[in-house]
């Protein structure tokens, strides 16, 4: 495996009191062993890391995986517990949130009378601090956002359909280099906006809407994802106030960070002070979410994560406000925590911008 990633395996092993761990998940196959394919498995038994795929990615497997052994499977179960048998393992771990009730049953059938634990949050901060190269990767893609975006704020005009807008965008990301969209593109305006996950519909623009875009690309594996809120021409004062307290949120959240600070303190930052604007009803989901191979993953920016910020972990910061039949705001940077603070990756200005007609 990476040498230092396999290293945190390891420790599960030793503290888990396990002989084998069972990876099925893509993601931190990926991350462990480099393998990019749709169809795999990897186990480590011991200091032994075998991985194991069918014959469609064999080859794949043989330019890309950094194991010891590299084995071609035609039924994945039973070669899991072929290999789990010659090893001698009594005590096996699994990545529970990968495996399917129906996966553990068949696999289990197989492998006789072994001890089997279930591992979840002992795996989460697996991926959780960002290596150079990451971090290299994650600034691409953040820069891909701001590139396109600058190629498609000329089309948002009344009359635009947000559908419009989303694809234009989808090509231009792709047409810049972006591998794929990080999640369904969410283009949302008027009313619409008080959905904090409208994704784009026929709805055409008029003026007087604030329009949302959180959107996002991929770029060797790894995401960006950043949130605009734009004003369609002159919108009221409503509008324009509960934009103003969501900035003031963002960038209040956003001078606080800091390394070894509890993760609910930060998103009581963004959270207080929306409350103390009259709106705490209206922001309801977290302040945001760890970035990476996935879009969303360790840490969860919310008031439940007691963990601390560490230096290399990258983060959203993203509170919003959302009132039914008014409209909302949402605005959203990528940042990597630093020793010092922060560092932004993603870049579009978050000021008040007007569409003028």
């Amino acid at each position: 495996m990476i040498e230092q990633r396999g290293q945190f395996i390891q420790d599960i092993l030793i503290s888990e009191n396990l002989d084998a761990l069972l990876i099925f998940g893509l993601t931190n196959i990926r991350y462990l062993s480099g393998f990019t394919g749709t169809d795999g498995v990897l186990l480590i038994k011991g200091d032994e890391s075998v991985f194991l795929t069918d014959s469609r990615y064999f080859s794949q497997a043989q330019e890309q995986v950094s194991t010891d052994r590299i084995c071609c499977y035609n039924n994945k179960l039973q070669e899991v517990a072929d290999e789990l048998s010659t090893g001698g393992s009594q005590r096996v771990g699994f990545d529970a949130d990968s495996v399917s009730v129906a996966m553990f049953e068949g696999l289990s059938g197989l492998t006789g009378p072994l001890q089997w634990t279930p591992l979840s949050t002992q795996l989460q901060a697996l991926r959780g601090i960002k290596t150079e190269k990451e971090l290299a990767a994650l600034k691409a893609a953040a820069n891909l956002n701001h590139q396109a975006f600058d190629a498609v704020l000329p089309l948002i005009q009344p009359g635009v359909t947000e559908r419009e807008i989303a694809l234009e965008l989808e090509f231009v990301l792709k047409r810049l280099g972006g591998e794929a969209n990080a999640f369904d593109f969410i283009v949302a305006s008027g009313l619409r906006g008080a959905l904090p996950h409208g994704v784009a519909s026929e709805k055409k623009m008029i003026a007087g809407d604030l329009l949302t875009i959180d959107f996002g690309t991929r770029v060797d594996g790894y995401h960006s994802d950043e949130t605009v809120t734009l004003a369609i021409g002159e919108v009221d004062r409503k509008l324009r106030q509960i934009f103003d307290i969501v900035l003031e949120a963002h960038d209040l959240a956003l001078a606080a960070i800091q390394p070894e600070m509890p993760i609910c303190d930060l998103d009581a930052v963004a959270r207080d002070y929306i409350a103390s604007k009259g709106y705490a009803e209206y922001f309801g989901h977290s302040l945001g979410h760890g970035v990476g191979l996935d879009v969303h993953e360790y840490p969860a920016v919310s008031a439940r994560t007691e963990q601390k910020l560490l230096a290399g972990m990258v983060i959203t910061v993203e509170p919003g406000i959302y009132i039914p039949d008014v409209g909302g705001v949402r605005i959203e940077d990528t940042v990597v925590v630093t020793t010092g603070g922060f560092e932004a990756l993603t870049s579009i200005p978050k000021q008040f911008t007007q569409i003028q007609n």
